[in-house]
């Protein structure tokens, strides 16, 4: 492994600004200071006019791998994420088949060692009886991101509808207990009435899963949560009345309740359905546009704890879209909204979004990492990374703030080979990226002869 002296770029790190150098070592973060210089063999990094970033890590991924690697893979889609800014993801457990075992799960983690070139983690499974082999994941507590339950809105058996089921993981579990909440019933019952009404499109979407949906699961995991005293993680808030259920009154690291928000819920609303139609389907719903408002201003105040994509997959066909083979444009071949699969591709342009709002004055950078770094480790007590600091794990990003990004579709390196971004130009640039102190990503090419490694926590 190469040792790297990243020389004058601007650090964005723990709430500040300043110049430094880093020097990158076995890969570690050895050094940081105004000026290094080394005697040794380096390879030097010129970061003048750059943003120095920790990289961002992705606690709500979906890669696919196994059995659905048609449309994504873990190796493609760590590619796009690396390309992206991020150096560490935890993946879900609705792959085929779905982790509810231990050894399933041991099983994703032997594919990644193979063929991420991010970090990684994965999240165990829970279905309505799989109690016993959830548990297990408790011995694991150091080595495993948490298990997640899809309390509404799943494929296969990974629904827990079962409130006796509910009380005992909420009961049991040591680890985080990551949740995703929609009320099923609710959404049935809607689904059901919107049917006699009309023909049934995107639009849709929000009203079938609205606002109601998404309070009063999220409540329910609450309320379960403060009985047993367990670590509740709300996935992807996307309403503005569920903001009345987190605060921001206790520091990040006391809480025991904490909430993600995913950037294309900052970004799209529900206007967004007459032009991307069921590109943008995805659980919970993209919503009416004074959630958006709601859920910028609830980051900006930390009831709202970090930011994450949920990047979802899909293939073209599985949306409903050909792709024109003379002009290259997406085309509706099926709007058939109800047979559309939910869910969108984000992780090659989470960052440069979030970096657009920076320069937009939406956000500050150092709130933008604070919630895509800093916090998301805090979250989840992860060990020595999400910072720049001395000791800590070498990943790192590097940002041209002056060179833009235009999505295209022969630049999009996710399997599915499409994203809701293309044709659009961020007026940034991801770089560079280093994971582990290794120069994986570098202006389009990459180097894949190290791989990332498995997450480690302290609890």
């Amino acid at each position: 492994m190469h040792t790297y002296l990243i020389k004058n770029g601007y650090i964005i790190n723990e709430g500040r600004k300043y110049y430094a150098d880093l020097l990158l070592k076995d890969g570690r973060i050895e050094k940081i200071a105004p000026q290094i210089d080394t005697k040794t063999a380096v390879k030097e990094v010129k970061a003048e006019g750059r943003y120095v970033l920790p990289g961002c890590i992705d606690d709500q991924v979906h890669f696919r791998e196994p059995g659905l690697t048609h449309k994504a893979n873990i190796n493609s889609e760590s590619m796009a994420a690396v390309a992206g800014g991020i150096t560490s993801f935890m993946e879900m457990p609705n792959t085929n088949p779905p982790a509810l075992t231990q050894a399933l799960l041991e099983k994703k983690y032997q594919i990644a060692q193979q063929q991420a070139l991010a970090n990684y983690s994965f999240f165990m499974g829970t279905s309505n009886d799989n109690y016993e082999e959830v548990m297990k994941t408790n011995e694991k507590k150091n080595h495993i991101c948490g298990i997640k339950i899809f309390m509404g809105s799943s494929t296969g058996n990974l629904l827990v509808d079962d409130p006796l089921t509910l009380e005992k993981i909420f009961r049991g579990s040591e680890v985080l207990i990551a949740t995703h909440c929609e009320e099923e019933k609710m959404i049935n019952a809607n689904l059901q009435a919107l049917q006699q009404q009309k023909t049934l499109t995107a639009a849709d979407h929000p009203i079938i899963r609205n606002d109601e949906v998404c309070f009063e699961s999220s409540w329910k995991a609450i309320q379960y949560a403060q009985k047993h005293g367990s670590r509740l993680h709300i996935l992807h808030i996307s309403t503005a009345k569920e903001l009345q259920l987190f605060t921001n009154l206790i520091p990040l690291k006391d809480k025991k309740i904490t909430a993600e928000v995913c950037v294309h819920h900052l970004h799209f609303t529900a206007d967004d359905y007459s032009r991307l139609g069921n590109l943008i389907k995805c659980n919970p719903a993209i919503k009416a546009p004074h959630n958006k408002q709601a859920l910028w201003e609830a980051l900006l105040d930390d009831r709202l704890d970090v930011i994450a994509t949920d990047h979802a997959p899909h293939t073209f066909a599985e949306k409903g879209y050909v792709r024109d083979a003379s002009s290259g444009k997406l085309i509706c071949n099926n709007a058939d909204y109800l047979h559309a699969h939910a869910g969108l591709p984000l992780v090659q342009h989470s960052l440069l979004l979030m970096l657009q709002y920076v320069q937009e004055g939406k956000i500050s950078i150092e709130k933008v990492v604070e919630k895509m770094s800093h916090a998301v480790a805090n979250c989840f007590q992860i060990k020595d990374r999400g910072y720049l600091r001395e000791g800590y794990f070498a990943d790192v990003v590097l940002v041209n703030p002056q060179q833009p990004t235009t999505v295209t579709k022969d630049n999009i390196l996710y399997r599915c080979q499409w994203s809701p971004f293309e044709g659009t130009t961020f007026p940034i640039q991801i770089e560079k990226t280093f994971i582990n102190g290794h120069l994986t990503y570098a202006n389009g090419v990459f180097d894949t002869s190290l791989k990332g490694k498995r997450l480690e926590f302290d609890r």
